[in-house]
């Protein structure tokens, strides 16, 4: 019998594969549409460490172009980079036209981990409380589309998550030097969303919370909702015929490979 979860009946994988592949046909046709009217669109994705960001951005970019849909998920800043205007790195980063940019993680990492772990002052979290939401007023007002989601895992999935890191080698490399520490300051972390999140959701550029503990239906969710915040429509496309070979310089071309360095065949 199968499990039941918070949401409900458990998702089979043969009818999250079909919805999975149903959505990204829309995000196909999105991407279409977002080309040919010149769109520009940034996704950011935020949460604590293993809410599911890594896996939801997959979701959404497996099947579509890394030229139109680009995700940008920058290191610690460098020395330089310090010293620059905080916003800095991140507007390089901004679409142009036909674009949709998602960020793993964004500026929002000045309220988040740098308030927790203390990476930044005082006066510095403070001025970015403030300035955060005229910046993004800034930017709808020059026609991006600004879509912004937290995701939201429980105490207890995080940790199993987060034992899972420790003990599986394919997932051992997901386990950064900050997650350790986060665990232990949940609270913190918890004091930092609230803040952000009541300081920072407008009218304008509103935040959208993701259930998430249930991966499946988080990024079905997902993919869905933001589909349903940007107004597309299914662009039509020019039949193509797949043209003959052309025999116009026709030579043993599988001949030329003899003795070439093939590798074994083992599968």
């Amino acid at each position: 019998m199968a499990k039941k979860t918070a949401e409900g009946a458990k998702l089979s994988a043969k009818k999250y594969t079909k919805e999975l592949r149903r959505l990204q046909v829309e995000l196909c046709h999105l991407q279409e549409w977002v080309k040919k009217k010149g769109f520009r669109v940034i996704v950011i994705f935020e949460g604590r460490d293993g809410a599911g960001k890594g896996g939801t951005i997959r979701a959404l970019t497996e099947r579509v172009s890394p030229r139109v849909f680009r995700v940008v998920a920058l290191p610690a800043p460098s020395d330089r980079e310090k010293s620059q205007m905080y916003m800095q790195r991140y507007m390089q980063h901004f679409p142009a036209a036909g674009e949709i940019v998602i960020f793993d993680r964004s500026w929002y990492n000045r309220l988040g981990v740098e308030r927790v772990m203390g990476f930044c002052t005082d006066e510095q979290y403070r001025r970015f409380l403030k300035l955060a939401p005229l910046m993004e007023k800034y930017i709808v007002d020059g026609g991006i589309v600004l879509l912004k989601y937290w995701l939201e895992v429980s105490n207890k999935e995080q940790e199993r998550r987060f034992a899972a890191r420790i003990t599986d080698p394919l997932r051992q490399w997901k386990l950064s030097p900050m997650d350790l520490p986060g665990r232990t300051r949940w609270y913190d972390y918890s004091r930092a969303r609230d803040l952000m999140l009541k300081a920072t959701d407008t009218r304008h550029a509103p935040w959208y919370v993701v259930r998430s503990d249930d991966k499946k239906r988080a990024r079905l969710n997902c993919l869905a909702h933001l589909l349903s915040r940007i107004p597309y429509k299914k662009v039509a496309r020019e039949k193509v015929k797949l043209p003959k070979r052309g025999r116009k310089g026709a030579y043993d071309d599988q001949a030329a490979l003899r003795g070439r360095r093939f590798i074994p065949e083992r599968y």
